[in-house]
């Protein structure tokens, strides 16, 4: 998984995305693009399930893995030796391996927004939608303008709960946020193709911070 890009795409009748977007470090730094997230899902006039890994996965370094976990066990309290064993169990695309590591950092630093939205993604990979949301929602109420957070609750909602009305909210919320950035432009242009397939799409009020359409679905 690179650390300097943000993959997305469109395409067709209505739009695709690459699913998967997810903070790299457990810094403010770079987006992780997972190559775990190569393929693009096409849509028409229903949205689709979501991928389960493109066959691209990286190579899983052992050696670096042995290393990484025989410090975890020499560190119980290090929840960065734990974020980063998940991002290469996600990398690799053994998301079940991922989910163990971010949860482990995350009891230890609960209030991680990135750590928690690479937990919510990982389930997204393990076709559980609503686990997705949940960490989502907890990343959004500890901070309520994290935009990538933002933008794969759109993802989810729209691939995983089939909820355009939810998907179009959240990434109103980021557009209104992030006008001018990376994740703002991305956002709008996803917003602005499904408008056009689904007029009706996107006409409420974007919702109050660390809130999601209800009932529906880091």
């Amino acid at each position: 998984m690179r650390k300097d890009s943000l993959v997305f795409a469109l395409s067709g009748m209505f739009f695709g995305l690459i699913v998967g977007w997810i903070i790299g470090t457990q810094q403010a730094g770079p987006v992780r693009a997972p190559q775990a997230a190569q393929a693009v899902q096409q849509q028409t006039a229903n949205t689709t399930a979501p991928i389960a890994g493109s066959g691209q996965a990286a190579l899983l370094d052992e050696n670096k893995i042995k290393a990484l976990e025989g410090a975890a066990g020499q560190r119980p309290q290090d929840a960065a030796v734990r974020a980063e064993l998940g991002n290469m169990y996600f990398d690799a695309e053994r998301f079940a391996d991922a989910i163990k590591w971010y949860e482990q950092s995350l009891a230890i630093d609960p209030r991680n927004v990135n750590v928690r939205t690479d937990l919510g993604v990982s389930y997204y990979y393990m076709n559980q939608p609503d686990k997705a949301i949940e960490q989502f929602n907890k990343s959004l109420a500890a901070d309520p303008k994290h935009t990538k957070t933002l933008l794969n609750m759109g993802i989810v909602r729209a691939f995983g709960k089939q909820d355009l009305e939810g998907a179009a909210q959240a990434w109103q919320r980021v557009i209104e946020i992030q006008p001018d950035g990376v994740e703002g432009r991305a956002a709008r242009q996803a917003l602005d193709n499904m408008k056009s397939a689904h007029p009706g799409v996107g006409s409420g009020s974007a919702p109050g911070a660390g809130q999601g359409p209800a009932p529906k679905s880091k």
